[in-house]
């Protein structure tokens, strides 16, 4: 068999990765060197500037632009995050906005344009009411992680010494994302970060109901937490590919064995609990084609949204694993 590919692998603690992090399920071939960033929206900064790790876990929309761009790593169909997004979008109570399209003409807040969660639920609100995103004049206050990313004109950053947090107080924006991906921090993820209080209504107060209808209609799952391998890697080791989906997808099913069972009931593990009644026993689908859909619908919207400059293959994106050959 030879001897084992040494790895360097930055993904973050979740209850269905944790296995694959303290090293009770191995990768097949690999010697894992696991790298913790925290939180790990630095590391994807580290992997789209640098390369610097050989394994690590992205935001599937930075991935899409990185590769667009033209950057040294593939995906596997591993999405370690799922949330749906009709929730998060923050708005002040005094601002007057009833439904979507109200944010039209308005100053409304994101970390970055490119962030996954903005772009997600600005598709909500283009696809599914209606919304014309470039009558919305978007607020940034940190960098895009792909540097050669060019924003739409309605893009604008934030003034020096301020935040998100900061102009959502003041009424500047009238709106803005909950927690990382907004108004609940100030900083950037590199250094500076901070949590900050963000009590501000939802701009869909029946978000469930809502997430819950698109699901059925649609068939979209967001993802998040995408695991990318560096070219080089896949070019002299094909079968890392294989390995990695293994090991992943078994302790993925450890735990939901678990879950099932009652024996796992963190705040993470309950909610995809929740999430079993809407999407189905397998709250974390991996593979391409229990998630073509979605995948399908994340390039898309990155395309129409300005954040990439072309339209992207499958196969251009998404290593398969299903047709790689185990190590020889």
């Amino acid at each position: 068999m030879g001897e084992k590919v040494h790895l360097k692998i930055a993904v973050a603690e979740h209850p269905h990765t944790s296995a694959i992090r303290d090293g009770s399920i191995p990768i097949e071939g690999v010697e894992a060197e696991i790298v913790t960033v925290k939180p790990q929206i630095g590391a994807f900064r580290r992997m789209v500037r640098d390369v610097e790790f050989d394994v690590c876990e992205i935001a599937p929309t930075t991935y899409i632009i990185a590769r667009a761009y033209g950057r040294p790593f593939k995906a596997l169909p591993i999405f370690v995050v799922r949330r749906f997004h009709h929730s998060g979008l923050l708005v002040r109570p005094d601002a007057g906005i009833t439904h979507p399209k109200d944010l039209e003409g308005k100053n409304v807040g994101v970390r970055a344009y490119s962030v996954t969660t903005g772009v997600w639920t600005r598709q909500v609100l283009i696809d599914e009411f209606g919304v014309d995103n470039d009558k919305i004049t978007w607020w940034v206050d940190d960098e895009e992680h792909v540097q050669q990313l060019q924003l739409p004109a309605n893009v604008k950053h934030v003034p020096e010494g301020s935040s998100l947090a900061e102009m959502m107080e003041k009424g500047e924006i009238v709106a803005g994302f909950a927690a990382a991906a907004g108004i609940g921090r100030t900083g950037a993820p590199t250094g500076g970060w901070k949590e900050v209080e963000a009590d501000y209504p939802d701009l869909f107060p029946n978000a469930e109901e809502l997430e819950a209808d698109y699901y059925r209609r649609t068939g979209i799952y967001p993802m998040h937490g995408t695991i990318v391998v560096k070219d080089s890697v896949l070019a002299e080791h094909p079968w890392v590919a294989k390995s990695l989906y293994d090991a992943f997808s078994r302790a993925k099913d450890e735990w939901l064995s678990r879950l099932n069972a009652g024996d796992a009931a963190t705040p993470g593990d309950l909610k995809y609990k929740k999430l079993q009644a809407v999407v189905g026993p397998d709250p974390l689908p991996y593979g391409i084609e229990a998630n073509r859909k979605t995948i399908e619908a994340l390039e898309k919207t990155a395309f129409d949204q300005k954040l990439t400059p072309r339209r992207l293959s499958m196969d251009e994106l998404f290593v398969d694993p299903t047709k790689v050959a185990e190590r020889a």
